[in-house]
């Protein structure tokens, strides 16, 4: 009998980490509250709204039940967007056990507490926070069904549960590193989308390469500088988690933090933009977390900043860039506090 996983919820990429562990010919339930989503995964093998065109593995079925979608299950994969983690896990509580490898997907913070996702999921599991594993990295789940060759990282404060979460999805197109510093790449994985936000925008206001490679290489220094004073260790964001995943969301057509700011420069309302999308945009609830974040940690984040008074505050996106380059003179490592630097290098 083949081993079965259960994946929380059918969203795009959802449905592309599904069809990771269907390839290795495990039996996958996606969980779905869309009835005629999971008819339409289950009668037509497909998943039009999200992964237009896709055929979706035999070995892949949908349910809106969630007893029946993790009864037997071996691993559990939370991919839920982050306003909804809360909520998906409460309904997983009452069938889940020790045994269940958790993993989670999710880019984002919960907004209103400003927690982790493996905060979150750990408090309604009534587990340690350490158990859970996180899944992050250059991963756009366009190409991960499509097969084409994706490297991600799991992160776990437990070396076997990182381990077992390496196992369960590495294959010969979906290569899977460990670390054990799941803040760092909980914490790059969410902030990367705000930069990503931004890069979209200075495209969409036709700045060219130049400004977009000094906002990614700026950017990354903002979410080390916040990631080091929370905990993370800066080597981190030089890795899969944090450059990779940077570069793949703030460059590609795929990314949808990416378009939203591309048609915020183009000069659309934050409504405009979210009415268009028809899926969840995490950058913008991120930029909001990340700015009371940095006021608590009193850690400058410049461009986050920014970015929120564009969303937040209507400001006009050409000054929000002139605001950016008219900030005082400063020295380029200037990262972090000489406390925290010490603490890394002793």
């Amino acid at each position: 009998m083949s081993e079965k996983a259960a994946v929380l919820v059918a969203g795009s990429w959802g449905t592309a980490l599904a069809s990771v562990l269907a390839d290795k010919d495990m039996d996958v339930a996606v969980w779905t509250r869309n009835e005629a989503q999971r008819d339409e995964i289950n009668g037509l093998h497909r998943n039009e709204r999200y992964l237009p065109g896709v055929e979706l593995s035999p070995n892949l079925y949908a349910t809106t039940d969630m007893e029946e979608a993790v009864s037997g299950a071996k691993a559990v994969v939370i991919v839920a967007p982050s306003s909804a983690v809360r909520e998906v896990t409460r309904a997983l509580k009452p069938f889940w056990h020790e045994d269940m490898l958790v993993v989670h997907a999710t880019k984002g913070f919960e907004t209103e507490t400003m927690k982790r996702i493996s905060t979150v999921i750990g408090e309604e599991l009534g587990c340690e926070e350490g158990r859970i594993v996180v899944l992050s990295g250059p991963s756009h789940a366009e190409e991960v069904v499509k097969r084409c060759p994706t490297t991600v990282v799991v992160a776990s404060m437990d070396d076997t549960q990182s381990a077992a979460a390496q196992d369960l999805f590495m294959n010969s197109y979906f290569r899977v590193y460990t670390n054990r510093d799941m803040v760092g790449a909980e914490l790059a994985g969410a902030l990367k989308n705000i930069i990503a936000l931004g890069a979209g925008m200075s495209d969409g206001l036709g700045y060219g390469d130049n400004a977009k490679a000094a906002l990614l290489t700026r950017g990354l220094a903002e979410i080390t500088r916040i990631g080091v004073e929370m905990g993370a260790n800066p080597l981190t964001f030089a890795g899969l988690a944090g450059i990779g995943d940077l570069v793949v969301t703030a460059t590609s057509r795929h990314s949808r933090n990416w378009r939203a700011g591309f048609m915020l420069g183009e000069g659309k309302t934050l409504d405009e933009v979210l009415g268009s999308m028809g899926m969840v945009v995490e950058g913008i609830r991120t930029t909001k977390a990340a700015h009371t974040i940095s006021e608590k940690y009193k850690v400058q984040m410049p461009i986050a900043g920014q970015l929120y008074h564009v969303l937040f505050e209507g400001l006009d996106p050409r000054t929000a860039v002139e605001a950016l380059m008219g900030r005082d003179r400063k020295t380029e490592m200037e990262m972090m506090s000489l406390e925290t630097w010490e603490q890394w290098h002793t």
